[in-house]
């Protein structure tokens, strides 16, 4: 089994695609020899991982989001960058399928040998599809791509997910004047580090520059960031692939500045403790899953709560001094 993770790894760390992707794909695996298989991979990449840029990309609808990240991508790859795009969607766990447009949409960027892009990880849960996501980044990471670009295909929760996922968030907005300021939720505003107005070209270049006044008002409305880095709006076209130099400048800049504080380390420890914690529930879990007693006992609370002859708070108190009982044994 060393034998056979070492070279995939080795595999990987060369630039095999194929190999990149059959690695996330394990790590999605619910059999448990296959997971057993990609942890022992992901343990191997985990010390190799951690160098990149991780940008969280989220947009209105109808804001060319998609658009913008195959333009921006490009402009990446251009600058001697290797870029992986990598999509979440919440959603795609009702079906426990992904998304499979993304290549279709970015197909310039797909083909590019300096790009990888892959479509929302399969999960029955929110959570698990973090876990996954964060998965991939370590092991895009591992083989060599210095910029991650973790795209928001699902609306709802998948903003927040993405922000915890990466090093900065950037909001795509769409000409749209004050239109465009109701259609943005206040919370997607405030999590965002970069805002940026697409379409400013053509008939729509005068309302971009309306759009883009207004934001540019609005952004000063909310208070600083924990990291303490003022947002900024900008004005890009990504279909004429313009303002992509002056994105680049700023994420990098943010980037520097957020390490040289000490931010980046402090937040990323953060979500590696918090991803520990979720692991260590969903193992203790699934060890007590195995015990017939306990199972038996649990669905028999279970049961009490859903006839509301217990309230759910103190069935979970006699879940646990159940567990307390059966250590002393």
């Amino acid at each position: 089994m060393q034998e056979e993770i070492a070279s995939w790894l080795h595999k990987i760390r060369n630039g095999d695609r194929a190999a990149l992707a059959q690695a996330i794909t394990l790590c999605e695996n619910t059999l448990p020899h296959k997971q057993e298989q990609g942890f022992q991979l992901l343990d191997a990449a985990y010390a190799l991982s951690g160098e990149s840029i991780r940008v969280g990309i989220t947009g209105t609808p109808g804001a060319g989001k998609s658009t913008f990240i195959e333009a921006y991508g490009l402009y990446l790859v251009s600058r001697g960058h290797k870029v992986a795009v990598l999509a979440v969607d919440p959603s795609s766990s009702i079906s426990k399928g992904s998304i499979l447009g993304d290549k279709t949409r970015m197909e310039r960027l797909s083909v590019h040998p300096d790009a990888f892009i892959r479509p929302s990880p399969s999960g029955n849960k929110l959570g698990g599809v973090s876990a996954r996501t964060a998965e991939a980044i370590i092991l895009c990471e591992a083989a060599g791509y210095d910029y991650i670009l973790v795209e928001t295909v699902g609306v709802g929760q998948s903003e927040t997910l993405v922000k915890d996922l990466s090093d900065i968030f950037v909001l795509v907005a769409q000409p749209g004047a004050g239109d465009e300021l109701q259609g943005i939720k206040r919370g997607i505003m405030e999590m965002a580090d970069l805002v940026l107005v697409n379409k400013n070209d053509g008939s729509l270049a005068q309302s971009a520059r309306l759009t883009y006044s207004q934001l540019s008002n609005a952004v000063h409305l909310f208070p600083p960031a924990p990291h303490g880095i003022p947002k900024e709006v900008k004005k890009i076209s990504s279909i004429n692939h313009k303002g992509m130099e002056d994105v680049y400048t700023f994420i990098g800049k943010f980037y520097t500045d957020i390490k040289n504080s000490g931010w980046l380390q402090k937040a990323r420890a953060a979500s590696e403790e918090a991803r520990f914690e979720s692991y260590t529930r969903e193992a203790v879990w699934k060890q007590l899953q195995q015990d017939p007693l306990f199972k038996e006992r649990y669905r028999r609370l279970q049961q009490q709560v859903l006839n509301k002859q217990s309230y759910a708070y103190k069935a979970a108190e006699e879940v646990m001094k159940n567990l307390r009982l059966s250590g002393d044994q």
